[in-house]
Order: C-alpha cells, then structure tokens, then sequence
C-alpha cells in the first residue's frame, strides 16, 4: 500500500493559551464535506515545518509560526497509507482566507466533536484537547 506523508497545522490563537483552533472542511474529493487540520503534502527536500507554512499559505492566505510537534498519525485509508505529522501552529500574519476548504470553524476544548472529522484527524482530538486550556 502506499504511504502519503502529509503535515497538519493545529492553529491556535496562541502557544500560551491554546483555548481554540481551527478546523476546515475539505472542499473536494471523496471526503468533502468532512473536518480536518488544515495541511498537505510534504515536496521533497522539505521539513514538515517548511511543508506547513507553504501549504497555509497556499491554502489561507496566512503566515504561520510551527510550534511543537503534537504527534504522528498513521492511518490506513482504503487505497493509501496516511502518515501524518502534526504541529501546533499560530498566526503570524493574515487573515486565514479560505482558498480550498468550504467552511471553517475556530473551535473550543468542547466544542472539538461539534463535526464530522476525517478519520486520520479524528485520532488527534485526544491529544489537542488534552493540551488545550
């Protein structure tokens, strides 16, 4: 099976409080509709670090700061292997502009389970809640 290797920006309004993040809906393909971190493929030669804040800004018109690592997700879908990395992020400049993602929600601690996440994403709630204030 083949492994995609992507990156996951869980944005926070910032390192220190972390009381929200952002959440977009896929605007296409097999799982639109459905929830997830903002992110995307790593290009070779890049760090998932450097893969994030390209893919933000692709995606949102925004530059980010990378954070710590939260975890690594491993996820089989029908037809590929999921490895995804995932990071706290926060906004450096921008205005979170959605260029591919249908909808978006700023989301609290309780709120995390408000939408249908995408499996792979779904396996990181634990994590991010149990950082969050």
């Amino acid at each position: 099976m083949k492994t995609v290797h992507v990156v996951a920006a869980v944005i926070c309004e910032s390192f220190e409080t972390k009381q929200t993040v952002f959440a977009t809906a896929r605007g296409y393909g097999e799982y639109r509709g459905f929830w997830e971190f903002p992110g995307g493929k790593t290009e070779p030669g890049e760090t998932p670090q450097q893969a994030l804040v390209r893919e933000i800004r692709e995606e949102l018109e925004t530059e980010i700061r990378v954070g710590n690592r939260i975890d690594t997700i491993e996820y089989d879908y029908p037809s590929f292997h999921l490895s995804m990395q995932c990071f706290w992020c926060e906004v450096v400049s921008g205005r979170l502009t959605l260029l591919e993602a249908e909808d978006a929600r700023w989301l609290t601690r309780d709120s995390l389970d408000s939408v249908p996440w995408l499996p792979a994403d779904r396996m990181l709630l634990d994590a991010v809640r149990s950082r969050m204030s």
